[in-house]
Parts: C-alpha cells; sequence; structure tokens
C-alpha cells in the first residue's frame, strides 16, 4: 500500500473540520479573512494527489455544500450575501486546485533522460 493512500482518512477529516470551522464563523469579515487563509493553508500543506489533497477539498466542499442548502426553517447557514459567495468560491477553488495539481504517472529514469513521453 503507497503510503500517501493511508493519508486519506486523515486529509478527508481535515477537510471536514475546515469546512465546518469556515462555516461556523464566516459572518465576520476577520473570521472569514481567517477561514480562508486557513483552507488555503491547509490545502497547500497537503501534497498533491489523488490520496492526499483531492480528499480535503471534497471534505471542504461537502460540508460546505451541505451548509447551503436551505434547513426545514426555510433559512441557509451560508446566505446569499458576499460572505457566502466568498465561502462558496473558496470550496470551487479548492476542488478546482485540488484535482488541477494531481499528478500524472511518474515516468522511469530511462524516459526522464531521454526526454520520451509516458
Amino acid at each position: 500500500m503507497h503510503e500517501s493512500v493511508r493519508l486519506a482518512p486523515m486529509t478527508l477529516v481535515a477537510g471536514l473540520a475546515t469546512g465546518v470551522a469556515t462555516v461556523a464563523v464566516h459572518r465576520g469579515w476577520w473570521e472569514l479573512a481567517l477561514a480562508v487563509a486557513t483552507t488555503a493553508t491547509m490545502l497547500l500543506a497537503a501534497p498533491p494527489g489523488v490520496w492526499t489533497r483531492v480528499p480535503f477539498a471534497l471534505g471542504y466542499a461537502a460540508v460546505v455544500g451541505l451548509a447551503s442548502v436551505p434547513r426545514p426553517e426555510g433559512d441557509y447557514l451560508v446566505a446569499g450575501d458576499l460572505a457566502g459567495y466568498i465561502v462558496l468560491g473558496t470550496a470551487f477553488a479548492v476542488l478546482a486546485t485540488s484535482f488541477a495539481t494531481i499528478r500524472g504517472p511518474s515516468q522511469s529514469p530511462t524516459e526522464k533522460r531521454h526526454g520520451f513521453l509516458p
């Protein structure tokens, strides 16, 4: 089993926790700025890959997505105001960054030396 596969549950939990914290504090401008900075730092701290950065992004986006669905009372946890749109935009940016930075299959030393494409 590859070492990064063991990181997937931890990065998923980190994404879920970061998403919950972001939704919980996004109403104040200072808290929102801190939440976005924390999210970006957590995303960039995870190594690029399917088993590391992608689970973080999926956990974060799942929490933000669920918080955007109307509640039975008719209101939203993430409202349709500037702060809410920043949270939604952050979730989309996290997803896009995590998928854009997935590494392809690694090349063998011979292919790297001679410049062959995989």
